[in-house]
């Protein structure tokens, strides 16, 4: 199975992307997460904001797949509930030898979901 959590591009720079994701109750994952009280699991948060760090860098890594190499000061602060919409803005900090270096944020009504730093590097075959 393959989540697509980018459902539209809003804005689209060099150096920047801004998403969305609408959140519905028909998202299968929400029946577990949690019964009687749904909402967007933090993970999947976390993979909205490195798709979204994919779609910017589309084309920058030579057609090599993307993918999370870190993760760093990943916080959460408000809760996505199905009806609501995951405001997803991701900038690049930097590229290095390792990969992009981009700093990621999702907000619900102007409200913090999440936020943090995340690099991603283009995969090498073993």
């Amino acid at each position: 199975m393959r989540f697509e959590l980018i459902d539209r591009v809003l804005e689209r720079e060099d150096n920047r992307l801004v998403g969305v994701k609408c959140l519905s109750r028909a998202e299968e994952y929400l029946a577990d997460h949690f019964p009687g009280f749904a909402v967007f699991p933090g993970v999947l948060m976390l993979e909205a904001l490195v798709q979204a760090g994919r779609l910017l860098l589309d084309g920058s890594a030579n057609g090599q797949p993307l993918v999370l190499c870190e993760a760093r000061n990943i916080r959460y602060g408000q809760m996505v509930r199905p009806g609501q919409t995951l405001r997803i803005e991701v900038k690049v900090r930097k590229q290095t030898d390792m990969g992009w270096d981009l700093d990621g944020r999702g907000t619900v009504g102007g409200e913090v979901a999440l936020g943090g730093r995340f690099v991603l590097k283009p995969l090498v075959a073993a």
